[in-house]
């Protein structure tokens, strides 16, 4: 895997040359983030939001950002508005997590009321293929859209993007990911590359480091 100033300096490209591209700047963040930049970070993901309010998870590390950075009131403020944003799209995890980050600074989360259709939505039934939702919503834009077919490839990661992730996103995220090979000049016969570049698909699609923990102990517990 690439050190974080390599990455940093990957991301800051991407973001420089397509400003509109959400994700470069969700990313960059995160970067900026792993690098304990909280400052620059809390930027990324505020540009992340202005281009896509209804990220759950980059309200969560933007506050974390804030905090980091000494920014507690901003921080407060932000957190709030994920937290409401997360339970409107029954995104528990980001839910659960900004919850945290509001208690540590002595605040307590909003009282809000998670509907019956974002909690089927957010753990993945009704939303997906041949559920009983009506309409597929896709996790991660928020927004309606189609289905696809059938899993991209095998394994729980692929099921879980068959599920969640519309053939919308899915081709945007094909046209980022050739940017990705691209830019990066990724050799797939290098596993590191393909590392790489799996790990953009997953920071765009919203699988984040929680979330493939979880997918990745399902895979082995039914491989035992």
């Amino acid at each position: 895997m690439t050190d974080i100033n390599s990455r940093i300096a990957q991301f800051e490209k991407m973001a420089h040359d397509d400003p509109e591209n959400d994700m470069a700047h969700f990313s960059l963040g995160s970067a900026y983030l792993q690098a304990k930049r909280g400052a620059e970070a809390a930027r990324c993901f505020e540009r992340c939001l202005e281009l896509n309010p209804a990220m759950s998870k980059a309200y969560q590390l933007a506050g974390q950002a804030m905090i980091e950075a000494g920014w507690a009131d901003r921080a407060v403020a932000m957190l709030n508005t994920g937290y409401t944003t997360a339970a409107a799209r029954g995104d528990r995890m980001p839910m659960n997590a900004m919850a945290d980050l509001l208690r540590s600074v002595g605040r307590e989360p909003p009282n809000v009321t998670m509907s019956a259709a974002a909690t089927a939505s957010g753990n993945g039934a009704g939303a997906g293929p041949g559920g009983g939702g009506g309409g597929f919503i896709c996790r991660r834009t928020g927004k309606p859209g189609t289905p696809l077919p059938a899993p991209p490839f095998k394994g729980p990661v692929g099921c879980w993007i068959h599920a969640n992730i519309s053939a919308e996103t899915w081709r945007t995220w094909i046209g980022q990911g050739t940017k990705v090979i691209n830019e990066l000049r990724l050799d797939f016969s290098r596993d590191q590359d393909q590392d790489v570049y799996d790990q953009h698909m997953r920071e765009y699609l919203g699988i984040d480091s929680d979330l493939y923990a979880e997918l990745t102990d399902a895979k082995e517990k039914i491989a035992r």
